[in-house]
């Protein structure tokens, strides 16, 4: 395949001495570069006519930036003498006059500025220089105020775009701090992000947030929310997200199939130094492709090695566009700083300076080059056959889901005369499966006789006849906000013992909660009565899975035993045990609406068909008269062991996700009865919980949404996936997860997400965002499990120490 030019080179100028660090100045029209250290040419980007030359200033200008007060295109330069705003095209205008340029001075004597920033709106300029922020009015010399509390030189500042009060100011004390530029007051400062200072920062105005970068390569996104108190959503490192864009790109293309027509090692090489954010830029993907139309998070990283797209909601590398490549010798190869503008017809041009070297070059970042690259992406990232939670077929003849349980037939007793009569040696002196008690044991009768004084006439009446609504299924409230509000709480046992499993039964009447101890407690949904406690394993309990049914629910235990129970009964009417089972099962579930059980143990997937027998033989108590056979087993694709699974079992549904310990995540296709696609390197460790976005019987969600599905890692947050592409789609990185195995949940409404924390804390997620939208405080330990309840919006959390805590929405939302 065909290699794509994506950088075209459109002048370069060689200056008098490097300009590796100094900030230039580019827009669509437009871009500015230093000569002779005191002057400023203005060169036209689609025009190679003679540039305009400024003159005014008597010292080296240090840096320069262009933008708009009251509808004019101005260039803004800085030395240690003046800070001057230049009209362009009244400067143009005064050349064609014959009479020379000039600008307006505005700040005087400010010393050495490391960079200017402009606000449009309220026509204020920012120059650092030092330690301090200077606020300098654009139109007018007029110093408007000091910012100063940095330890060190101030790096960069900028003017929050949808507050024209706010500006965040970043220094060489790696810290960062936001101003009210009012007052002057500091309304947040951070903490030390990194080893090197802070070189970049920028604000994405649709998600309200705003980027950081340093010098070592690493990236922090933040909230700014009205009550300035930031929070981190998401921290990169751009070495580490290369090195993973490097391993996929060699296990999924070939060189001839390669977006650069090279191998990874011949594009960037072994990566072993870190990549400085010089230049942070967004501008949206021009691509026919609707996977990639959806990106709106994406990021353009400008480093000294080339540029890097980043999309923040996966924290994932796109892809990468080197100065340095075969495709075509660029006058820089080792970029010193850029500068970035949306250029005409969707390009993108950037003004590097070089790094070791005196050129300056303008690029322009081909956008036919670009589309086809994005194509080329897009097409990496679908999938042979797209993949759907709802079936879209019907069952194949040899599917394995058309398994039946044979029922069994007793064989009548064969009677041989007389012979039969001798061979028969003991036999039970009572021939009913029920003994009735002789009664001694019990208490006398003291009432002989009481007549029902209370018996109620059946009326003929119409209310006899109206319908009964008892079992109508309520609409659960989707309008809510989440459950945020702790409404009840108990300790499961005397000891501290470890919530290992929580879920709520179908209808959200009963909750089902395996502990550490082996043992599984039942109780109902408000958590006010004493629960019914069920004994059947020895070891941990891993799962408790409710029936779709809501007659039976399981559990298993790393004994390596399964039990399914009856709510009624304290002994589990099928126990299948480690005889079975070489390994401990890690999850098992009722599936296909209950038909069969599917388990893991081990690198197996196994489909279990069952049949459960209630009924008791008081002779042969210890006989389990349930029972199930093995269907069907698969195996993961490289024998990893499986870390997790999850499957919907609330409706019919042929798809099974399965985890293994080598990070990659499965997709079992049971109608075929073959694996139908893998996510290598799912996370960068292995897959401790999957769970998919199954509705409930109380709400209705659209069919994409089954789509998606959650998997958690420890270090390693959380990502939600979409199944049709197999690409993760955003990731939450709010919470703490660094050692236990912190699951996660979808609310029935598929709006929210919540999952536990090593803070003591529980987190609830939008679907739609990656920050969160409430923090669950005061709990005594790790949260180790959440459920929300299907028909109510409740959620539940466990854990470490052994205890349960109900929340509710709101007070004031409540109905």
């Amino acid at each position: 395949m065909a290699a794509v030019q994506y950088f075209i080179e459109r002048f370069s100028v060689t200056c008098n001495k490097p300009m590796s660090h100094l900030q230039l100045a580019c827009c669509a029209s437009y871009c500015a570069v230093p000569w002779q250290d005191k002057s400023i040419r203005i060169y036209e980007n689609n025009n190679l006519e003679p540039p305009l030359e400024l003159t005014g200033h008597h010292g080296d200008v240090s840096a320069m930036v262009i933008g708009t007060v009251r509808d004019c295109l101005v260039l803004c330069s800085a030395s240690e003498d003046y800070v001057i705003v230049w009209d362009i095209d009244r400067c143009y205008r005064r050349i064609r006059e014959g009479v020379s340029a000039s600008g307006r001075v505005v700040g005087t004597l400010l010393g050495k500025v490391e960079h200017l920033s402009l606000c449009p709106l309220s026509a204020r300029l920012a120059a650092c220089s030092g330690s301090r922020v200077f606020l300098l009015n654009a139109e007018r010399e007029d110093v408007l105020g000091v910012l100063k509390a940095h330890l060190g030189p101030v790096t960069a500042s900028e003017f929050c775009p949808w507050d024209v009060n706010l500006l965040i100011s970043i220094s060489e004390d790696r810290t960062f701090k936001i101003w009210d530029v009012k007052n002057g007051d500091i309304l947040f400062e951070s903490a030390v992000l990194s080893a090197y200072p802070l070189l970049s920062l920028f604000f994405m105005e649709q998600s309200s947030q705003f980027i950081t970068g340093s010098g070592d390569g690493q990236l922090w996104c933040y909230t700014l929310p009205v009550d300035h108190k930031c929070r981190l959503v998401t921290k990169l490192d751009l070495s580490k997200l290369e090195q993973k864009h490097e391993r996929n790109h060699r296990k999924t293309s070939s060189p001839q199939n390669s977006p650069d027509g090279m191998t990874g090692n011949e594009v960037r090489g072994t990566v072993e130094t870190a990549k400085p954010v010089l230049k942070i830029w967004a501008q949206k993907l021009h691509s026919s492709h609707a996977s990639l139309q959806q990106r709106t998070s994406c990021v353009w990283i400008g480093s000294s090695d080339g540029l890097y797209l980043l999309d923040l909601d996966t924290s994932e590398l796109l892809m990468i566009l080197p100065l340095k490549g075969i495709i075509s010798d660029l006058s820089i190869s080792m970029a010193g700083s850029w500068a970035v503008s949306n250029g005409l017809g969707g390009n993108m041009c950037c003004l590097v300076t070089s790094l070791f070297g005196t050129a300056v070059t303008l690029l322009e970042v081909n956008s036919a080059g670009l589309d086809e690259l994005c194509f080329r992406m897009a097409m990496g990232f679908s999938v042979d056959e797209q993949l759907s939670v709802v079936p879209s077929s019907p069952l194949m003849t040899m599917s394995p889901l058309n398994a039946e349980l044979a029922k069994h037939v007793r064989k009548p007793q064969k009677k041989i005369g007389v012979s039969c009569q001798k061979s028969v040696k003991d036999q039970a002196l009572v021939f009913h499966t029920q003994v009735k008690s002789s009664g001694y044991n019990t208490a006398p009768h003291r009432t002989m006789f009481t007549p029902k004084t209370s018996v109620k006439k059946k009326s003929n009446s119409a209310s006899a006849t109206c319908t009964n609504t008892k079992g109508l299924l309520g609409e659960y409230p989707s309008h809510l906000e989440a459950p945020c509000m702790p409404y009840a709480h108990l300790t499961v046992s005397t000891t501290p013992t470890p919530v290992s499993s929580l879920q709520f039964s179908g209808n959200g009447k009963q909750i089902a909660c395996g502990l550490g101890d082996g043992s599984v407690l039942l109780y109902n949904s408000s958590l006010t009565s004493n629960p019914a406690v069920y004994t059947g394993h020895s070891k941990a309990v891993n799962t408790v899975c409710w029936s779709h049914s809501k007659q039976w629910f399981l559990s298993t235990s790393e004994d390596p035993t399964l039990c399914i129970w009856t709510p009624n009964a304290s002994e589990p009417v099928l126990t299948m045990g480690d005889d079975q089972f070489a390994k401990p099962i890690r999850s098992a579930q009722f599936y296909y609406l209950d038909k069969f059980l599917l388990l893991a143990s081990g690198s197996n997937l196994m489909l279990y068909l069952y049949h459960l027998d209630t009924t008791r033989d008081d002779i042969k108590r210890y006989t389990q008269r349930s029972k199930s056979k093995l269907t069907s087993k698969f195996n993961m694709k490289s024998g990893t062991d499986i870390t997790s699974m999850s499957a919907i079992n609330d409706f019919y549904s042929y798809i099974v996700l399965a985890a293994g310990a080598d990070r990659t995540i499965q997709v079992f296709d049971m109608n075929q009865g073959c694996m139908a696609t893998q996510i290598p390197d799912a996370h960068c460790r292995a897959v401790h919980h999957l769970t998919q976005n199954k509705g409930s019987a109380f709400c209705t969600q659209a069919l994409e949404s089954y789509n998606l599905f959650l998997s958690s890692a420890i270090t390693d947050g959380l990502k939600l996936w979409d199944l049709r592409t197999a690409r993760c789609v955003r990731r939450y990185e709010s919470h703490v997860n660094r050692c236990h195995h912190c699951t996660a949940a979808f609310s029935p409404c598929g709006r929210f997400i919540a999952t536990g924390s090593e803070d003591h804390s529980a987190y609830i997620y939008d679907t739609r965002s990656s920050n969160f939208l409430h923090k669950l405080p005061r709990h005594s330990e790790t949260v180790l499990n959440v459920a929300f309840n299907p028909a109510n919006p409740e959620l539940l959390t466990g854990t470490l120490d052994g205890k349960l805590a109900l929340f509710h929405p709101a007070e004031a939302l409540l109905p």
